[in-house]
């Protein structure tokens, strides 16, 4: 097997880092990867390498961009915190009140901050949906305003795997009158000269990787597949290949389709883990970004069937390791991961094509983030 060299910079101080990225290309683990870390508004880490492609006729450079699944979410949730941080949405609001259709089918008092946390009952779509019906926004966002929820809202979480995106993009919409991507796009993305995108033109094709679908089955880091779960899974099935068409990259699907690499992650969470600023830049107040960190809802999730306690938009401790109390994170299907440590202003990013058996992150992104925060 040909092996690649790890490209990109590294401060000496984190050089274990690069040791586990070669292992795991090495091993097979991986195949093509990036990593980013960034302490105090400072990137001390950005390393990429391996192959885009299973074949390995395409090097991993350095603008190579990856669908990272549910660390899409995080973009989503700071597009969210963005707004109410000026003052134009307020998370405590009923749903209803950016969006009148909601309110139908019982869920009237439903809170934007309980769409934030997966716990409004909308985990996913009761009616019969298809991958075509998720390019759909108006049809995938009125499916849901109809229907009613799968539990009591506010009770407990439960996974909004996709419809996360639908539900928080369409607040977003309302009140913006933009879609979620554009908001993200102008607001965040462009301002910080970040590379990630929800909704992405073919002018990036080229430089997209391919994700690598796991071994079959239910990711290790779930419990018995409850019909919560199944539902999820399988209305729409979820088949990584997708990610290769351009109807998948086109649309906007704010839960689980942003295209980005460890760097651009990295870069643009440092927003959050800097009290505001990222490259010179103020995007949010410092109580702004610490609303995050407002526990929402815990106790096991009733898609994930694991211990769960979430923020606005954010997985807190004890879900995973994490360094501090003052840590949110998330990822992706597959193994993506962003961790955001306000006390150490530090952020910890991964992004790779071959897909783990797992829901939200796994070793490979947390090993590299844990070596360099056991070092500091």
């Amino acid at each position: 097997m040909t092996t690649m060299s790890v490209s990109g910079s590294c401060d000496p101080r984190f050089d274990a880092v690069i040791g586990l990225f070669e292992a795991n290309l090495a091993s097979g683990a991986d195949v093509g990867a990036s990593f980013a870390a960034t302490i105090e508004g400072e990137t001390v880490v950005d390393i990429w390498g391996g192959w885009a492609d299973e074949a390995r006729t395409r090097p991993w450079e350095a603008d190579t961009l990856v669908n990272v699944y549910s660390t899409t979410k995080t973009m989503t949730a700071l597009t969210a915190l963005l707004l109410a941080d000026r003052g134009e949405l307020d998370f405590d609001a009923p749903v209803a009140r950016y969006w009148p259709e909601f309110a139908a089918n019982g869920k009237a008092a439903v809170k934007v901050g309980q769409l934030m946390a997966h716990s409004s009952g909308l985990s996913g779509w009761r009616e019969p949906v298809t991958q075509e019906d998720l390019y759909d926004w108006d049809k995938a966002t009125a499916l849901l305003a109809a229907q009613a929820p799968f539990w009591e809202p506010g009770t407990a979480p439960g996974y909004h795997a996709t419809t996360q995106g639908y539900l928080v993009g369409e607040v977003v919409r309302r009140i913006t009158g933009r879609s979620l991507g554009t908001v993200f796009r102008e607001e965040i993305a462009e301002p910080l000269g970040a590379d990630f995108h929800i909704g992405m033109g073919p002018q990036h094709d080229a430089r997209v990787a391919d994700l690598i679908p796991p071994t079959a089955g239910v990711p290790a880091d779930l419990g018995e597949p409850s019909p919560l779960l199944i539902n999820v899974m399988t209305n729409p099935a979820t088949n990584p290949l997708e990610t290769r068409t351009r109807a998948w990259r086109a649309a906007e699907m704010p839960a689980v389709n942003g295209q980005g690499n460890a760097r651009s992650i990295a870069q643009i969470h440092m927003l959050l883990a800097n009290g505001g600023v990222a490259n010179g830049k103020r995007l949010l107040s410092e109580a702004g970004c610490r609303k995050a960190l407002e526990p929402q809802v815990e106790g096991v999730d009733l898609v994930l069937g694991m211990p769960a306690r979430f923020g606005l938009g954010f997985g807190l401790a004890p879900m995973i390791p994490l360094p501090g109390p003052e840590c949110i994170f998330w990822g992706g299907y597959g193994g993506s991961l962003i961790i955001i440590d306000m006390a150490a202003r530090a952020t910890y990013a991964f992004a790779m094509n071959r897909m783990g058996v797992t829901t939200i992150g796994d070793e490979r992104g947390l090993g590299m983030a844990a070596a360099i925060w056991t070092s500091l």
